[in-house]
């Protein structure tokens, strides 16, 4: 069976053809105006030829424009019926989702369902706006020249309803037209012209395709420049990482959203699925991809369709409230007649609650009841997290076991949820990252017992001068689920609690080697600590990591420590001072500069304030004391295989064990020079000075 039959088969013999490409409603046998060129009178109607048995379109006002659905897109698309055939036949394909396998593997992709159509060669000029004249700027294509100018007020108007400023247009590289003119296939002239009751917009995208949107006009897209690959818009202005992408029916949609801040694309058509190279991108960057079509039937069964197909990349569909009649339909529709931004967060609220259903029974189970206490059992040391950071990264805090880290992180954690800033004997002394918007704080226990973690959760309530727990302060006891259910349970929590509440402020994991079988599992720890950095990503957060190992030096233990040395933005060791009575906080890595020429920060019991306070910095002299032995183990590290070394190969080292930049790496080295660590020899190389 040839394609052009197997067409006629699934479209009714081509009447689906025209009702798919013509943007209007009409019925068979009876006469409307024909959408090919501007036409005055009903003159034209389509109907089941007796001869040929398929549906044909007959102009009685000019019979040159009569043919079947084959030639209609022939002429639509400004086609050559007798060259372009298996183009024409790809192209309603492509465009209908008719599933047809073409044997040929070169595909031919086309425009949009409406518009792709060049110009109506019959369209009379119309009257232009008075405004400024400017020059013309030819688009690529010889026959095809555009002439823009500034946007008028009823223009501005137009977007405006949409919530779209000019901000935004500018931003898309949105222009107006002034004119368009071409030559046709038949050779003739033509020019179409904007007026007041009939704007002409131009979208320009990041692959220069230019496209020509006519919001008054029947027939209203059209392709200026159109490169061979596929037609994205949006693209470039999407964030390098973030928590949601739409996929939308149109440009007007992608500016809409992006207007009310979210993050938006769309394709050539809702009917054909988007390129799977796009989708690839998008779920590399984005935690969810969501298809927010039109609610006409078209736009529904398309999204249904597309979904499934894309199933292996999460792919969801998002349906509005709204009727799906032409002006109430997307999501433009949805904002131009008052709906807020508050409204379509909470329609993403609830599409994120649903596909969580299942496994929120054991999510829920395993968040803390804190107005009913648990059962006293007995009392583990609780190591928990310390959220000094930028959002996007993760932070890590080490230490062993009876250096006070969970005093250390309820300090931490009393900042994030104290409604006013605390005392610098309450934070020690670190600036707490303030939280007035009540965005959630989220503690993940892998290891304490249920009734430890309460009291931990009491330590922090108590120090943030508050009488209960509040509502966006949640903590999970995940010490009873297997490693894979602890990630599974993480992910399930931080996407609920963004969405509830507006954001996420912090997250603590503490005891992150338990969500490996083994902490020198390389592959599983590169695997787990890549995840939650992108998790880190896509909520915007900082994701503080507890590693319950003691330091060596300035070099964290095992393969995990390693990963997390290389993905942390700042790591803290709490270790116990040599007055047993302090512990001292050091830094082992920042961003910028070396954590070396960090004061060492030191806390104790407080009485009177019946907790753990700072106590200020340690003294030069001991800074000084733990600078030399941190940089002695450094050096005892990188010479450990070789005898000696050049300089070069010495960066090299520092910056493969370190994880820190070559400047840095520099500067340490340096210090050793004068601090007779390491001495320099007569063949310019470097080794190891006994101490």
């Amino acid at each position: 069976m040839d394609y052009k039959i197997q067409i006629l088969n699934k479209t009714r013999q081509g009447l689906d053809v025209f009702h798919h490409y013509i943007d209007f409603k009409f019925s068979s046998d009876k006469k409307f105006k024909n959408p090919l060129y501007h036409d005055t009178k009903a003159s034209c109607s389509i109907h089941l030829s007796k001869k040929t048995g398929i549906y044909m379109m007959k102009d009685f006002g000019d019979l040159e424009y009569s043919g079947d659905c084959f030639w209609f897109v022939a002429r639509l698309l400004n086609m050559d019926m007798k060259n372009d055939f298996v183009q024409i036949l790809r192209r309603i394909n492509d465009d209908m989702g008719l599933g047809i396998f073409f044997d040929s593997a070169q595909s031919w992709s086309g425009g949009h369902r409406y518009g792709t159509t060049l110009p109506r060669p019959a369209v009379r000029e119309q009257q232009e706006l008075p405004e400024k004249q400017q020059e013309p700027q030819s688009l690529s294509q010889p026959n095809i020249t555009v002439t823009y100018k500034e946007f008028s007020e009823n223009e501005l108007l137009y977007w405006h309803r949409y919530g779209i400023t000019h901000d935004v247009l500018k931003r898309f590289k949105v222009r107006s037209a002034r004119f368009l003119t071409g030559i046709s296939k038949e050779g003739k002239e033509y020019k179409i012209s904007s007026r007041v009751t009939e704007p002409m917009f131009v979208y320009h995208t990041i692959d220069e395709a230019v496209k020509v949107y006519m919001p008054k006009n029947k027939l209203r897209f059209m392709y200026v420049h159109r490169l061979s690959g596929e037609y994205v818009f949006g693209l470039e202005h999407l964030p390098a990482r973030g928590h949601m992408v739409f996929i939308t029916g149109g440009e007007k949609d992608v500016m809409s959203l992006a207007a009310h801040g979210f993050n938006a694309v769309c394709f050539n058509s809702e009917t054909a699925v988007p390129p799977i190279n796009i989708i690839e991108n998008l779920h590399r960057r984005f935690k969810h991809i969501v298809l927010l079509y039109d609610m006409d039937q078209t736009g529904k069964k398309s999204a249904a369709k597309i979904e499934q197909s894309l199933k292996e990349y999460g792919v969801k569909r998002l349906e509005l409230p709204m009727s799906g009649n032409k002006d109430e339909k997307d999501i433009s529709d949805f904002f131009a007649l008052g709906h807020k931004t508050e409204e379509l967060e909470k329609l993403i609220s609830e599409l994120i609650s649903k596909l969580y259903s299942k496994s929120s029974v054991i999510f829920k189970s395993c968040e803390l009841d804190y107005d009913n206490p648990p059962e006293k059992s007995s009392s583990v040391v609780e190591v928990n997290d310390v959220p000094v950071g930028t959002c996007d990264n993760l932070f890590c805090l080490t230490g062993g076991e009876g250096v006070r880290k969970s005093n250390f992180v309820a300090a931490i954690i009393s900042g994030t949820i104290a409604e006013s800033a605390l005392d610098a004997e309450r934070t020690p002394d670190l600036t707490i990252i303030p939280n007035p918007s009540c965005r959630a704080v989220i503690l993940f226990d892998t290891e304490q017992s249920e009734h430890q973690l309460y009291k931990n959760v009491r330590k922090a309530v108590k120090r943030a001068y508050l009488d209960d727990k509040p509502d966006f302060f949640h903590a999970y006891h995940l010490s009873e689920q297997s490693r894979k259910e602890r990630l599974d349970i993480i992910r399930t929590a931080l996407d609920m609690n963004f969405h509830k509440h507006k954001g996420i402020q912090l997250v603590i994991i503490d005891g992150v080697a338990d969500l490996v079988r083994s902490a020198n599992d390389e592959l599983e720890s590169v695997d787990v600590i890549d995840e939650l950095y992108r998790l880190a990503g896509f909520y915007h957060c900082c994701i503080v990591c507890v590693l319950h190992f003691v330091p060596n030096g300035v070099k964290l233990r095992g393969h995990i420590g390693s990963e997390l040395q290389r993905k942390a933005a700042g790591i803290l060791s709490i270790e116990k001072d040599t007055n047993p009575a302090y512990s001292v906080v050091k830094c082992i890595k920042v961003r910028d500069g070396s954590p070396l020429d960090i004061p060492m920060m030191s806390f104790g019991w407080d009485k009177k304030e019946d907790m753990f306070v700072y106590m200020g910095v340690k003294s030069k002299e001991d800074k000084e004391r733990q600078k030399i032995n941190d940089l002695k183990s450094i050096a005892q590290g990188i010479f450990e295989k070789a005898d000696k070394l050049a300089y070069g190969e010495m960066v090299k080292a520092i910056v493969d064990a370190m994880e820190i930049q070559p400047r840095t790496a520099k500067v340490y080295i340096r210090y050793m020079r004068e601090k007779a660590i390491i001495e320099q020899l007569a063949d310019q190389t470097y080794q190891l000075k006994i101490f």
